[in-house]
């Protein structure tokens, strides 16, 4: 499996992604729009040529936010996320981002166990942030020394 920059090749297999895995998903227009905002930083983990996966943040002034992460349904459970979100914080800190603030949904708990078991604490909550069902959102964070 490898890791790269999200580039235009990539854009409709991450579209088509975010369909798959939320009750919401991002355009493939807005998935474009990333390559082109200066405070993103969007990864892909590709095998065969095919993305399995990916991850999105944008950043402002040392801080970032995780947009969305994804793994295609048939990779879970095998590290994919764990990786992507290990090398984005790599390519954060290499950036002079020290902390990383994302939204997870309350009932998410797979997601919830791996990002607790990334060092991420939970810092507040948003009721009602997710519609398609409504349910709040959780608000953790990880910092780190750069």
């Amino acid at each position: 499996m490898e890791f790269k920059r999200m580039m235009a090749e990539h854009v409709s297999q991450v579209a088509e992604l975010e369909k798959q895995c939320f009750s919401s998903p991002w355009s493939e227009k807005s998935v474009s729009s990333e390559l082109s905002n200066p405070l993103s930083l969007w990864i892909v983990a590709t095998e065969n040529n095919r993305v399995v996966g990916y991850v999105g943040s944008q950043s402002v002034i040392g801080e970032a936010d995780m947009m969305n992460i994804a793994v295609a349904p048939e990779y879970r459970r095998r590290g994919v996320a764990n990786a992507l979100i290990i090398e984005l914080i790599s390519q954060l800190a290499s950036r002079d981002v020290h902390s990383l603030t994302l939204e997870v949904r309350a009932s998410n708990i797979p997601a919830i166990t791996l990002y607790e078991k990334l060092d991420f604490v939970q810092v507040g909550c948003r009721p009602n942030y997710y519609s398609s069902p409504k349910e709040d959102a959780l608000i953790l964070r990880k910092e780190w020394i750069l």
